[in-house]
């Protein structure tokens, strides 16, 4: 048995189908070089000892009770989905000693991006290998969407898929996820509102919207669809000026259906001003990130057009790298 593991997992972003999926349309997602770390190593004392730096909290779970170091006790709620992991994890192994879970990641919180699928998918394979049980991907991924259960409810699995095999997935309600293999480079930005917003309850908007208006939010979500199905198109012929119009398209459909806002709509046009390819909102809308696909060399100008929107950007590039173990 190690003292000690690392592991690290991407986050994501929703390329196209975001909203629609909702409502039976499939969705693209890709998994992008942003990464969450984590550490985990054995401790003297029992007991599941968490610490994420970036969200500033920490704390000790012990005989089903939960001792606050840092964040007092809403820190409990933010750690609870990692001690799932640990708890799933550790049952079994007849443990005499505790854990230290150590949580370090760049990925914005509640932005759309995946960040708490990133960091149980790097959690579930950090502990694995930190107590020597040798697990497949599968199965990372089935101990990761158990935890997203507590964040979410009822998650629909995209994001600790993304997390675990990396790449690019097409996902559709009550349909098995499919990764697509497209050899293609997708450069980029990410540009960060920093206003969060409820999934929920974007969610349910456009639902209520769809329940006065059928017939015309019908046909926004059926175009949605076929957006999806051309955007595949357009992967497949690496054609990413096609592929930005879709965006563009698709971003002007979650417009419709309520779920953009002033933020989101400035870091959008100042993106496509800067000439990316195309530019959209990205995951729930209301706040969080938006995406633009840019040519290599507009990359840096089309991130300065965010900042000075007053967005935070990150360049970033999908990647076929899923969960890892580092050490």
């Amino acid at each position: 048995m190690k003292k000690r593991s690392r592991a690290s997992a991407p986050a994501k972003v929703i390329l196209v189908g975001e909203h629609f999926v909702v409502h039976g349309e499939p969705a693209i997602v890709l998994a992008i070089d942003i990464r969450a770390t984590v550490t985990a190593e054995m401790r003297p004392e029992p007991g599941i000892h968490i610490e994420s730096e970036n969200l500033g909290v920490s704390g000790l779970f012990k005989g089903g009770e939960f001792i606050p170091e840092r964040g007092g006790l809403e820190a409990k709620r933010d750690l609870e989905p990692i001690h799932a992991v640990a708890a799933e994890i550790i049952s079994g192994c007849h443990l005499k000693n505790g854990v230290g879970i150590n949580v370090s990641s760049p990925i914005p919180v509640a932005a759309g991006l995946g960040s708490s699928a990133a960091v149980s998918v790097a959690s579930a394979a950090a502990l694995c290998s930190l107590l020597g049980r040798e697990v497949s991907s599968d199965e990372i991924f089935r101990i990761a969407f158990n935890a997203e259960r507590i964040v979410h409810g009822n998650p629909s699995g995209i994001d600790p898929a993304i997390s675990t095999y990396g790449g690019i997935l097409w996902y559709r309600r009550s349909e098995a996820i499919r990764r697509l293999e497209f050899d293609i480079d997708l450069p980029l930005v990410i540009g960060n509102t920093g206003r969060r917003r409820s999934t929920g309850d974007l969610v349910a908007k456009v639902g209520m919207l769809r329940s006065r208006y059928p017939d015309i939010i019908d046909n926004v979500i059926r175009a949605g669809g076929e957006i999806v199905k051309r955007s595949i198109q357009a992967l497949k012929e690496e054609d990413l000026e096609s592929l930005g119009e879709l965006m563009n398209i698709d971003h002007e459909l979650l417009c419709a259906v309520g779920v953009s806002c002033e933020e989101l709509e400035r870091l959008v046009h100042a993106a496509r001003k800067a000439g990316a390819y195309g530019a959209k909102l990205t995951g729930a809308g209301g706040g969080g990130c938006m995406i633009a696909l840019a040519p290599p060399e507009k990359l840096g100008k089309v991130a300065d057009a965010i900042r000075r929107a007053g967005g935070d950007p990150i360049i970033t590039r999908k990647t076929d790298v899923g969960v890892v173990i580092e050490e």
